[in-house]
């Protein structure tokens, strides 16, 4: 029996952080007391990509789980993979509360957190601990107060400090809530970066004898030709696959009043400007290299268009705050069957 129904009028009623933090304690309690179903149709349909068996397509995006503590619960609801962080060297707090707010006309949320998390070194230890059988992501970024300019060397020391426990890596520079961030997302900027990852990937993989795919998240604001660059910028780098798309901050069609607070748009607004980021971005990379497309998935029907559109898996977040754990199960069923 779905509960969510009932229970999501009483989560509304709380302010959005607060709801979402006691949600997932009380996920947590309910998966350490067995209180939770088994997680039907969770290796319905593995598929290999980059390296990694994926039990199924569907994914929890990352910005859910920012620490790693409730992978296991999450995972019992069914995902295929887990995406955790955004992650950061030095642990943060973040940008000031409220920074996130329900659109309910729209069905969406926007958020401006600034990756509050409790750092590398902590999150590691949570991601030693867990159980769960699917594919963990760690996602990846720099901590607000380091220049843009001295960012490598973060997102480098993040990657060597979460290689042994990541599944694969996701590479964020996408996110609107940290200034300047998108600002990596160009030209040699992105290059150097990426190159720099690459090969500290590889000096890794040679030390460990361990090979730990990186993605990168791209925005959906980038106009075709930048998701072009952005594509091939990743190919010549050796970079395994593309996430498409972060939120946005381009508030076109809402009808809710508070349509126009600052951060990131995510929910249905968002999924023409995803499907069309991972269509581009499919245009440009070919058949090879795997794309996880996210971005406004409510439904099963988003689900299919965004494997239409050239997504090999895909998330979802806002989907799940607005139609609960039955969502899961749907999506993994209908892709399966796709």
């Amino acid at each position: 029996m779905d509960l969510y129904p009932l229970l999501r009028p009483l989560l509304f009623a709380l302010p959005p952080e607060f709801a979402h933090a006691l949600t997932l304690r009380s996920l947590q309690l309910a998966h350490r007391l067995h209180l939770l179903p088994l997680a039907i149709h969770f290796d319905s349909d593995p598929v290999t990509l980059a390296g990694l068996k994926f039990p199924n397509r569907l994914g929890l995006a990352a910005g859910f789980d920012k620490n790693g503590r409730y992978v296991d619960a999450l995972g019992s609801l069914g995902f295929g993979f887990i995406e955790i962080g955004t992650v950061t060297l030095r642990p943060q707090s973040g940008n000031r509360k409220p920074r996130v707010l329900r659109l309910r006309q729209d069905q969406s949320l926007i958020n401006r957190m600034g990756f509050p998390n409790d750092g590398q070194e902590i999150v590691a230890k949570h991601l030693v601990q867990r159980r769960y059988r699917g594919i963990c992501g760690v996602n990846i970024g720099k901590n607000a107060n380091i220049p843009l300019d001295a960012a490598t060397g973060d997102y480098i020391a993040c990657l060597r400090a979460l290689h042994r426990c990541a599944d694969y890596v996701a590479i964020n520079i996408s996110s609107p809530n940290t200034a300047e961030l998108r600002r990596l997302q160009h030209g040699e900027r992105l290059r150097s970066l990426l190159n720099a990852l690459v090969e500290t990937r590889a000096t890794l993989q040679r030390e460990t004898q361990r090979l730990v795919p990186l993605f990168v998240k791209v925005s959906a604001d980038l106009s075709d030709d930048e998701l072009s660059d952005a594509a091939h910028s990743a190919i010549r780098c050796g970079i395994d696959g593309v996430i498409a798309t972060n939120t946005t901050v381009m508030r076109d069609g809402l009808a809710d009043e508070n349509r126009n607070i600052e951060g990131g748009l995510s929910g249905p607004p968002l999924l023409a400007r995803a499907l069309h980021a991972v269509r581009c971005i499919r245009a440009t990379v070919g058949c090879g290299m795997p794309i996880i497309g996210v971005g406004g998935v409510m439904s099963t029907a988003d689900a299919l268009a965004m494997r239409k559109a050239g997504a090999d898996l895909v998330q979802i977040y806002t989907g799940l705050v607005y139609r609960g754990p039955a969502l899961v199960r749907q999506i993994v069923r209908t892709l399966a069957n796709a």
